[in-house]
């Protein structure tokens, strides 16, 4: 049962108690006992978790994570993602959370790692669901995070496209991201509803966040879960093996038949491995 809504916003030296101002996270808390952390994917609501959540709700407090600009929360001014990523250490250490557990998928675990570098002393593990500590590294050679910007003519189409053509777009997307075709319809519905300027600019920004500097700090215990599509074993092995290069070590468990949301691609898996995780 969710007991208590709290929503974060000190950002830009506002106090959290002012009035009309836009949050950065909003947060619901389910359950009672040590405190879990979840932080969804980009533009995946919190909602985005709730097999998870009715899974840990008995035994921890689980702390559930939307941000700005999806599932209906409003969308902040830009730069996106630092406001964001300030308002979740600030949240961290606000509501006291300590011996804390992180859990983050895609973008979310790229956010876990740089908070985990940051905040050492508080959180003692990370559950990273199939993401990188440099996605926009993936995708482009010799890459310089200083040579993205808002302005592309990638982003100009995508702003300008009408509703009927960005619905095409966001439902071949989703395809790749799950193998079940319920999953599908979700992430298809989550694109569509985001805030089309947070989904345009919130993934050039993104695409710029590169912690992988910050991972040579980082003695939390980490866990990667992995998904094997569509890369192979093989494949997602050497890129996650560059990928952590500097993290000190790591356990890395590759889900089988899996896509991107591994946890609803392989949900009884997902759950053997929170709960050899979580010790539950």
């Amino acid at each position: 049962m969710k007991h208590v809504l709290l929503v974060c916003g000190l950002f830009l030296g506002l106090s959290i108690s002012a009035q009309n101002t836009i949050k950065p996270i909003e947060v619901e808390v389910y359950g009672k006992g040590d405190p879990v952390l979840l932080i969804p994917g980009f533009t995946v609501p919190g909602s985005g978790w709730n097999e998870v959540i009715a899974y840990l709700e008995p035994h921890f407090e689980c702390h559930v994570v939307t941000l700005a600009g999806f599932g209906g929360v409003p969308a902040l001014e830009f730069p996106w993602l630092p406001k964001v990523n300030e308002a979740l250490q600030e949240y961290i250490q606000i509501n006291n959370l300590n011996n804390l557990s992180l859990i983050g998928h895609s973008l979310g675990g790229t956010l876990a790692l740089d908070l985990a570098a940051r905040m050492p002393d508080l959180i003692s593990q990370l559950i990273i669901v199939d993401a990188l500590p440099a996605t926009g590294a993936l995708y482009f050679p010799n890459f310089d995070p200083d040579a993205l910007g808002y302005d592309s003519p990638y982003n100009n189409q995508q702003l300008a496209l009408n509703a009927t053509a960005f619905e095409a777009m966001a439902a071949q997307m989703a395809q790749g991201m799950s193998l079940k075709p319920e999953a599908q319809q979700r992430i298809k519905n989550w694109i569509v509803e985001a805030d089309r300027k947070t989904y345009v600019y919130g993934y050039t920004d993104y695409l710029k966040f590169d912690v992988r500097e910050s991972l040579k700090t980082i003695r939390t215990p980490v866990t990667i879960l992995a998904a094997d599509k569509p890369y192979g074993e093989a494949g997602v092995r050497q890129t996650y093996t560059t990928q952590y290069a500097n993290l000190a070590d790591y356990e890395l468990v590759i889900a089988t038949d899996a896509a991107h949301f591994v946890m609803y691609d392989q949900p009884e898996w997902f759950k053997i491995q929170l709960q050899r995780l979580l010790d539950f």
